[in-house]
């Protein structure tokens, strides 16, 4: 079974742009790659924001990876990732089949972003889901990664 999948990046700026217009910028935070499968849930998108949020990967002065978002007063850059679920096990070509139907990633999506807003005092900004998008970023450390909800619901 698949679950919803986040890659984390803690970056010193990011931004989105389509078509050469900056769609979104923020400095220093999280970039978060955000992609959905099938069973994925609110449930487990809440779950996924409460461990994201809660966690301490900014360094402290000491250079410990000792603070959260929140202790850093970091903002957040959520995208969506669809590719995230690219299966290239077979072929040279990935397969998207293990990714969410568009409308329903698209709601999952929108009720994360949502979430993130309503649980946090930091800006969120976002990508536009399902658009070309070009996606910079500055990352800080480099420090990435990839959080899995299937590690959240452990018995």
């Amino acid at each position: 079974m698949l679950y919803m999948r986040v890659i984390l990046t803690t970056v010193t700026n990011a931004s989105v742009s389509i078509e050469n217009k900056e769609l979104s910028h923020m400095d220093h935070g999280y970039l978060l790659l955000v992609g959905f499968t099938n069973g994925d849930n609110q449930e487990i998108v809440i779950k996924m924001i409460e461990k994201i949020l809660s966690l301490r990967v900014f360094p402290d002065s000491r250079g410990l990876t000792n603070l959260s978002l929140d202790e850093v007063e970091g903002d957040i850059l959520s995208v969506s990732q669809f590719t995230l679920y690219g299966d290239v096990s077979d072929g040279r070509r990935p397969s998207f089949t293990h990714a969410l139907s568009y409308k329903e990633a698209e709601e999952l999506y929108n009720f994360f972003n949502s979430e993130l807003e309503k649980r946090t005092t930091h800006r969120v900004e976002t990508g536009l889901f399902g658009g070309d998008m070009k996606v910079t970023s500055t990352n800080e450390g480099p420090f990435t990664l990839i959080l899995d909800s299937k590690e959240l619901f452990k018995s």
